[in-house]
């Protein structure tokens, strides 16, 4: 999604090395991306592997981003990306924060605290950096 808030790219499909642009060619193939982990909906007892939400719902954050992000297509998010943010434990304003300065907050690895941690000691590495940001 930065790619295309960035104005690097005018849609979605035309964001070469998104995440999007590889879930919608694979679409129009009627294919899922291999390489991607599916969409298997809300968060559930014995819950596969996988993003907790809809890929309709991934489409209209998507949407939604980019309307309130892009000064020609200004307008509010809407109830449903809403209601997965609030669901995800995602305020709307770290959410369009994350999506406008991605690349100013995140210089070396993202993920959860956890998943730091595991990285640096992976790589031997005393310091978390960017753990502030990941918070």
């Amino acid at each position: 999604m930065v790619v295309i808030f960035a104005k690097m790219a005018a849609t979605p499909e035309t964001s070469d090395f998104t995440s999007i642009q590889r879930r919608i060619t694979a679409a129009c193939n009627g294919e899922k991306p291999k390489s991607l982990l599916p969409f298997v909906g809300k968060e559930r007892k014995d819950m596969p592997k996988g993003l907790m939400f809809s890929a309709k719902d991934y489409l209209q954050l998507v949407d939604d981003t980019g309307r309130i992000i892009r000064d020609d297509k200004r307008s509010a998010i809407s109830q449903t990306s809403q209601q997965l943010l609030d669901r995800l434990n995602i305020p709307q304003e770290n959410w369009l924060k994350l999506t406008t300065e991605f690349s100013r907050l995140f210089k070396g690895p993202v993920g959860t605290l956890q998943e730091l941690d595991a990285y640096c000691e992976h790589l031997d590495r005393k310091r978390r950096q960017g753990a502030a940001n990941c918070h």
